[in-house]
């Protein structure tokens, strides 16, 4: 799972704040969940702790079951002009509660359940230009919701191995395939511009 800015809609959040711990380097983690709904008194909160200095990059989480346009459209200039070394992760359990506003500018992946894990037919490992080319094939017809549990599954894959460079270019264009899925582009496309980008970061033997 990507440590970039984005929103996560998910069924719990619990788990996939687990998951997203589970990639970090040296990644400080704020979170600020509420139960029900996010508050404006919240919203100041999450600006507070973003105006904290910090040499490293620092994760805030922001999650609840209601966020209105009110608290969003105040949350918006910050995730417009982001203080350095902040990222901000919006977690909510639907997409339609997200303002366009807020869509436009982070990129959005849709995790299905706590337990779908989806199976790759790909040793995102030892990945090669055949398999590569055998694995975009598969997926001619994929619907763009399924590829986005595809992508999301071997960049986290691949994050894991330690077989592939990761620079902020490649993460960059790995958080913008997520976006441009949500915009309707083509999802044989888009998974392809992926799995090229980690063949050309693979690190050589030795």
């Amino acid at each position: 799972m990507m440590l970039v800015s984005q929103v996560i809609i998910c069924d719990d959040f619990e788990h996939t704040i687990a998951r997203l711990e589970s990639v970090k380097t040296n990644q400080r983690f704020i979170q600020i969940i509420k139960e029900d709904a996010f508050l404006v008194e919240d919203v100041k909160y999450v600006i507070e702790k973003a105006s904290i200095a910090s040499s490293n990059e620092v994760v805030i989480i922001i999650g609840a079951k209601k966020f209105s346009d009110v608290v969003q459209n105040k949350l918006l200039k910050i995730l417009e002009e982001p203080p350095k070394n902040i990222i901000f992760i919006i977690l909510a359990n639907q997409k339609a509660m997200i303002l366009d506003t807020i869509r436009s500018r982070l990129p959005m992946q849709i995790i299905a359940n706590k337990n779908n894990s989806y199976e790759l037919d790909l040793s995102v490992e030892n990945m090669t230009l055949q398999n590569v080319y055998d694995f975009i094939k598969l997926h001619q017809r994929t619907s763009f919701t399924q590829m986005q549990q595809i992508i999301q599954e071997i960049v986290e894959r691949a994050l894991k191995s330690g077989r592939y460079k990761f620079d902020y270019k490649a993460l960059e264009l790995f958080s913008n395939s997520i976006k441009a899925l949500n915009m309707g582009s083509n999802s044989q496309f888009v998974l392809s511009t992926v799995l090229l980008k980690l063949l050309a970061n693979k690190k050589q033997a030795k």
